[in-house]
């Protein structure tokens, strides 16, 4: 148990798939805090993993949520409104893109692909903020978290359109920082570093990429979820009530070396 006290705290988590995702982690670590969470997670394929896993927690909701529908988003948000009177945090863990879009020639990539890997992984959390604003108004503001990696920046082969994405979420942050800031709302992004999850597992080079990270790291490691979640905590509790627009690296310092 953490000294960080999330009690009175409700939170909604977007992006649980299986035990393997970050939301995950995020969850549990914001659950053992004390907040109250709810779990978005995509759809019915997904949603009994979703049950096992939280199967020992209380006072827990679930609902299902397809972020490519705006009206679906505002109903998922409706009906928290009808379960919480506010909300206090939002967890934003999705990313998609078609296989053959992370490999090969990025020149190569279709435009339906391109609009799809934007359309999940960045555009999403417009709609999300927009809805969960009034709700986090009626707390007195609160935190807005998202999910990026360094790919936005620079070239990672084989990550491909979801490094344009990436890059797109990481101005989404800094817009959304400054258009939410007045009531209080902060939003930041962890740029965490490679992680086996069931998404990296696509990315045709992900092992290479992994490899590097531990040997060229200032720590020459590779992270771990956990120190992503213990990040995401503390961005998400009023330790860091003066932080937003920030996009925090846990990535035992990777994105600092040159060689």
């Amino acid at each position: 148990m953490y000294s960080i006290d999330l009690s009175g705290k409700t939170a909604i988590v977007f992006g649980v798939a299986n035990q393997r995702s970050i939301a995950w982690k995020i969850a549990q670590i914001l659950y053992e805090a004390g907040a109250t969470i709810t779990i978005a997670y995509q759809n019915e394929r997904v949603k009994g993993n979703v049950l096992s896993l939280i199967s020992s927690w209380d006072d827990v909701n679930t609902i299902e949520c397809d972020v490519s529908s705006d009206d679906n988003i505002q109903q998922t948000f409706d009906e928290i409104s009808g379960k919480y009177a506010k909300i206090d945090i939002v967890v934003h863990s999705i990313a998609f893109a078609n296989k053959e879009d992370l490999g090969g020639s990025y020149r190569d990539t279709s435009r339906e692909g391109y609009s799809l890997a934007l359309d999940i992984s960045a555009y999403s959390l417009l709609p999300i903020a927009r809805y969960a604003y009034p709700l986090m108004l009626e707390s007195g503001g609160g935190s807005i978290l998202t999910l990026t990696f360094q790919a936005s920046q620079r070239v990672f082969p084989g990550y491909n359109v979801m490094g344009t994405a990436k890059a797109a979420l990481e101005n989404e942050v800094k817009q959304l920082a400054y258009d939410m800031g007045q009531g209080n709302v902060r939003v930041n992004a962890i740029s965490a570093g490679p992680l086996d999850t069931l998404s990296s597992r696509v990315i045709s080079q992900y092992r290479s990429m992994k490899r590097i990270h531990a040997e060229r790291s200032p720590m020459r490691r590779n992270i771990t979820a956990d120190e992503v979640a213990k990040t995401a905590l503390y961005l998400c509790s009023d330790l860091s009530s003066g932080v937003t627009g920030e996009i925090v690296n846990v990535d035992t310092g990777y994105n600092i070396m040159g060689i």
